[in-house]
Parts: C-alpha cells; structure tokens; sequence
C-alpha cells in the first residue's frame, strides 16, 4: 500500500517536477503543466494520461483507476486510489502522466 508521503517522493523524482499549490490541493507540475493533483480526496490523486492510455489502464484496474467524469475526463484527466496499489506501480503511473506533459526535450533525455 502506497501513502501520500510516496506519491510526493515519486512525483517530485521526476526531471524538472515541482510541487505547487493549486486552488486548495497540490499538483505536480513540468513546465507548468499539471501532471498530478492530490487532495481532493483522501488515498486518490488525479493523473493526466494520454485518452488511450487511459482507456486501456481503466480496462486493466477499474477499482484502483477510473476516468475523472465529463469532460476533463474525455481528456484524459484519471482518478487513481494509490492506496490500493503498490509502489512500482505508482511510479510507473506518475511517470506515464509527466511524460503526457513534458516536453519532449525532458522525455527524450529521461527515456
């Protein structure tokens, strides 16, 4: 099980992330782009995920991950219940939703 101490830790790993605030929750952000929101609910962050990407990780986890509902979800907005997934897991979701934001000089480099 996975804590918001380790959603912080992973997101802010990644090249160039930052944490900032955005109205009462917390994002993660590369360049200026929302990557990751947490504090909307406790043991659930929102990930911004490439639509397909997301089609296909909903059909594989529909308890843990679910498409944010209207249209910031047809656009690939994801809620995910980190709790309920282990931590390689985690990182590898995090890092799916900073390379749908970063620039590809960032991805390129970090690949």
């Amino acid at each position: 099980m996975t804590t918001e101490t380790d959603v912080r830790r992973i997101a802010l790993s990644l090249p160039e992330a930052r944490e900032e605030p955005h109205f009462e929750l917390t994002s993660f952000r590369v360049a200026g782009k929302i990557f990751c929101t947490l504090g909307a609910e406790p043991g659930r962050i929102m990930l911004k995920l490439d639509p397909e990407d997301q089609a296909n990780l909903v059909g594989d986890d529909p308890a843990a991950i679910q498409p944010v509902p209207g249209y910031w979800g047809q656009k690939g907005s994801t809620y995910v219940r980190y709790e309920a997934l282990e931590e390689a897991r985690l990182a590898v979701l995090l890092r799916l939703a900073w390379a749908t934001v970063a620039p590809k000089r960032l991805s390129r480099l970090s690949g």
